[in-house]
């Protein structure tokens, strides 16, 4: 009977150790996952951060401003730009940028996006 026991006890041995070994490797890839996502954090957390302070810097001190575009061709567009107090119409295509029309820019000015006067300003060019 000890020969018995004695295989029998190396078998639950062999049975823990198989089973060590799998906790062991699964440790392992918790620990890969879990960095994994930290340094998926961080790179969406530095993406945002650039994001707002791209936005912050180009905001002061910008003489500068999209008021809106429309396409007319697979890479053609007409593009109105505040320069100042000026708005300026251009076509922008293949490389170049041509002035279209220019008139003063109107009082009422919204920085929240396109209005009632940037649509009638389009209007008059039709």
């Amino acid at each position: 009977m000890s020969v018995s026991n004695s295989a029998t006890q190396n078998g639950s041995v062999d049975a823990l150790g198989s089973s060590g070994d799998a906790l062991i490797g699964m440790a392992v890839l918790g620990k890969t996952a879990a960095a994994l996502a930290l340094v998926i954090a961080i790179i969406l957390v530095c993406t945002a951060l650039l994001k707002r302070w791209n936005n912050h810097n180009t905001r002061h001190g910008a003489h500068l401003r999209v008021v809106g575009s429309t396409a007319v061709g697979n890479r053609e567009r007409i593009v109105i730009v505040e320069v100042e107090d000026t708005w300026l119409v251009v076509g922008v295509g293949g490389g170049r940028i041509t002035k279209l029309h220019e008139r003063p820019a109107p009082e009422e000015r919204t920085h929240a996006g396109p209005s009632p006067p940037h649509l009638a300003f389009c209007k008059t060019l039709i």
